[in-house]
């Protein structure tokens, strides 16, 4: 009984009796199996072999015959596209961003600073002292501890009856875009601009309008003909150290665009992100110490020149827009846990809190000395638009022709991670672009990355 027939009516018994089993059951064993339905060990094994193939058994030599894991059919969600609509927001640029790289990696794209860069020891002590302190798992005011507000507001220079805390940059940025502006209306902003941005915009279901900017921050003729052309009434800017440029708007535009916002009867959100990463010049004050009558809203964070999950910022108004800003914060997540809070707070208070800050600029410099170093050296067809004075981004000008997505893709595969210009523009980029990050890698991983980097380009069509 070893011809096809047995072995076919084998395996419908034994795929029977497994059906009975749980997954990880054990079969009875070839000699059992053979004096049971009177076969030979060659049918058994012919028998065992075929529902192995088809997954009903799993075979593990020395062990025995066990039931394999049942699959179930896959779920049928397609109805969701229907009940969805259209997507309003991409945010599959933001989130390969955010990826955590593998051991190895040459991280040129990420926004963060490197481990070796955040003042963990405090934290940790920090973290500790809060943990201990009475009702710190308790609620706070919905608009933040007043301690932690008036650290904010002594830091910018205002009320700290104006300051609200927020979770972190991205969660202020969101907030402000749904409070300012009813769905639908166009929303202004820098071309290039930071991508969270476009996508805090589309989310709030806002219409991003472009205004190009220049070496020297945004340009307020181009922007007083955007604000004529679109009947906006909100601009997103970021006037000092811009994300990707680096740009910082120049002295004779600060008072230039805000006459602009005024007269168009318009808010300004001003992403002021970097102000503690000055590296080679004092950082310009924020436009909204000469904003008299509730223009500008001001956005502020620790994460970037603290740590990636310190997620606490403040957002800054005067007015209804402050109640409004307040409101929808509230309704968002009721209050910004007490813990980080506090944190916070002993952050502001502490003499290691300038320390740090002198260190980590000290450090940033050297890191953007190594990349742009690393360019010019081993790029020199690549334009590099300005040394950026502060921040953690260079922003670079590609040749005529070269593929910055292939370029992106071929630099990943030797472990150089490196972003794409386009996604930093709303609409058509005027020529491919990469930006670059030196806040995640070391001053020799900066060195390699250029080499590596350089050695793919000459590879591209157009180089």
């Amino acid at each position: 009984m070893s011809n096809d027939s047995s072995v076919a009516r084998l395996a419908r018994a034994l795929r029977e009796h497994a059906a009975t089993l749980a997954p990880g059951d054990q079969l009875p064993s070839s000699r059992a199996i053979v004096a049971r339905y009177g076969v030979s060990p060659v049918t058994v094994g012919r028998a065992l072999a075929r529902l192995a193939a088809e997954g009903t058994v799993v075979t593990e030599p020395g062990r025995g015959t066990f039931v394999a894991p049942r699959h179930t059919p896959a779920a049928d969600v397609g109805w969701q596209t229907v009940a969805l609509g259209d997507a309003r927001v991409n945010t599959a640029h933001l989130a390969r961003i955010l990826e955590v790289p593998a051991p190895g990696t040459l991280v040129l794209s990420s926004g963060y600073l490197a481990d070796d860069l955040q003042p963990t020891r405090f934290l940790a002590t920090a973290a500790a002292r809060a943990a201990r302190r009475p009702g710190v798992w308790g609620r706070v005011p919905p608009a933040g501890l007043p301690e932690l507000r008036a650290a904010f507001a002594a830091t910018i220079g205002v009320d700290a009856g104006d300051v609200t805390v927020v979770s972190g940059g991205q969660s202020g940025l969101s907030t402000a875009f749904r409070a300012l502006a009813p769905p639908g209306a166009p929303v202004l902003l820098e071309a290039p601009t930071y991508l969270g941005a476009v996508a805090a915009a589309q989310a709030a279901d806002l219409r991003p309008v472009p205004v190009p900017s220049d070496t020297e921050g945004l340009r307020p003729d181009l922007l007083a003909e955007a604000f004529a052309r679109t009947g906006a009434a909100l601009l997103y800017a970021q006037p000092t150290f811009a994300n990707p440029t680096g740009a910082v708007l120049a002295p004779a535009r600060r008072q230039e665009v805000l006459d602009v916002v005024r007269a168009a009867g318009a808010f300004l959100i001003e992403d002021d992100w970097a102000r503690h990463l000055a590296l080679d010049r004092t950082v310009p004050p924020p436009l909204l110490r000469d904003d008299r009558d509730g223009h500008v809203v001001y956005l502020t964070s620790l994460t970037k020149p603290v740590a990636p999950s310190l997620r606490i910022g403040a957002l800054v108004a005067r007015g209804p827009a402050a109640g409004r800003l307040a409101a929808i914060r509230r309704v968002e997540d009721l209050f910004i846990a007490r813990p980080l809070q506090e944190i916070a707070v002993e952050l502001f208070g502490s003499p290691a809190w300038q320390r740090h800050l002198t260190t980590l600029r000290a450090a940033l410099r050297e890191r953007r000395d190594a990349l742009v170093a690393g360019l010019r050296r081993d790029l020199p067809g690549v334009e590099l638009t300005q040394v950026p004075s502060g921040g953690l981004h260079v922003w670079v000008r590609l040749p005529a022709g070269v593929d910055e997505v292939d370029l992106v893709a071929r630099a990943r595969k030797r472990d150089v991670v490196v972003e794409p210009g386009h996604p930093y523009f709303v609409t058509e980029p005027p020529g491919p672009h990469l930006r670059l990050t030196y806040a995640a890698a070391t001053p020799a991983e900066l060195t390699e990355a250029t080499s590596r980097l350089a050695q793919e380009l000459v590879r591209l069509p157009g180089t």
